[in-house]
């Protein structure tokens, strides 16, 4: 007989799926999750329930997370939510029934003792959970994607993941018919201290290995302003630029420069720069923004006494000139751009 919620939630996850289709009657199965709109049993597609995994830690069955509002809970939870319960006890007292098991007779906690903590949605917090509910990118879709950009093999490749069913809320110039979850590749936005302030989002068509074709394939959420998706660790030289695949492009010729992206023209000329670093690499858009950009940054550079030179691509972006011209065509370009005491960086 289950004695405590942690038992109770284990009983739940072990026959999920029932669970979900009599709690969560308005979702359907889809592969190993159980999809609906959001724990109080709404339709739609941004809340996923694990249906199998282990009993316990990552990927437990009965685990769930709401793309749309970054909640996560387990199986009591969703029992708590979609039934209403106030109070803990009505909560076991639910679960029990639904398992057939006798209620016991000590008291249990209140259910404030093991409510989750509800965050805003687009705020820190809620780009933490996003990046912490997803996986690794080896053998992804976001692996695949990032090969037919040219980009074989991500060095420090932390900063991203994976997340099979991440919700997108659509626009209106989006198809009717738009989905609401789809599979994304997830970075961190971290300050330079490696806290995590914010996540970048894009989202992927797994049939063509591209940018899903969704009206806004790419976005961002949380605090952005200062900080940057980061790839190895910066010291005394630095590479800075917009896009992730524009940076990255850059790491494939240059794998030992660390590099960090802004994830746009504003941010880039907003980016906070470390207190150790001497020379600054810009990697510029070849358009007015990313002009505007270059000379903003440039001038707060100078400004605490950091040289900031120009990498400037053949086409509009690095990443197309890593696709038309290759690796070592990209990494000829660079090489006269780059000082001679960098020399050493690129391959």
């Amino acid at each position: 007989m289950p004695r405590d919620a942690s038992e109770l939630a284990r009983r739940l996850a072990r026959d999920a799926e029932a669970v979900c289709r009599h709690y969560l009657s308005n979702g359907r199965r889809q592969g190993r999750y159980w999809m609906v709109g959001d724990v109080r049993n709404t339709p739609g597609r941004s809340m996923f329930v694990r249906l199998s995994g282990p009993e316990a830690g990552p990927g437990a069955a009965g685990h769930w997370t709401d793309a749309a509002s970054a909640q996560h809970g387990d199986l009591l939870d969703v029992i708590r939510e979609s039934c209403d319960l106030a109070h803990f006890r009505d909560v076991t007292d639910e679960a029990r029934r639904f398992l057939s098991l006798p209620r016991p007779e000590p008291a249990l906690p209140s259910d404030a003792a093991v409510r989750r903590e509800l965050v805003p949605q687009g705020s820190a917090e809620a780009a933490r959970r996003l990046f912490a509910a997803s996986r690794p990118i080896s053998r992804t879709l976001v692996e695949t994607y990032l090969c037919n950009r040219g980009i074989i093999s991500v060095e420090d490749a932390g900063a991203l993941r994976f997340h099979p069913q991440c919700w997108y809320r659509p626009s209106d110039e989006d198809r009717p018919g738009t989905p609401e979850a789809l599979p994304a590749m997830i970075a961190a936005v971290t300050d330079l201290t490696g806290r995590q302030t914010g996540a970048h989002r894009t989202w992927l068509d797994g049939a063509t290995r591209n940018k899903a074709d969704i009206a806004t394939p790419r976005r961002a959420m949380g605090e952005l302003l200062g900080h940057a998706v980061r790839f190895g660790a910066a010291d005394k030289v630095l590479a800075v630029g917009e896009g992730i695949e524009t940076m990255l492009s850059l790491r494939c010729a240059q794998p030992a420069m660390p590099a960090a992206a802004a994830l746009s023209a504003n941010h880039l000329a907003g980016l906070l720069l470390p207190a150790t670093l001497h020379r600054l690499y810009i990697a510029r858009d070849a358009d007015a923004a990313g002009d505007m950009a270059f000379a903003a940054l440039t001038e707060r550079a100078g400004a605490v006494g950091i040289e900031a030179l120009p990498l400037s691509p053949r086409t509009s972006d690095f990443n197309e000139d890593l696709r038309r011209f290759g690796l070592a065509g990209l990494r000829a370009a660079l090489r006269v751009q780059f000082a001679p005491q960098d020399a050493h960086l690129l391959r």
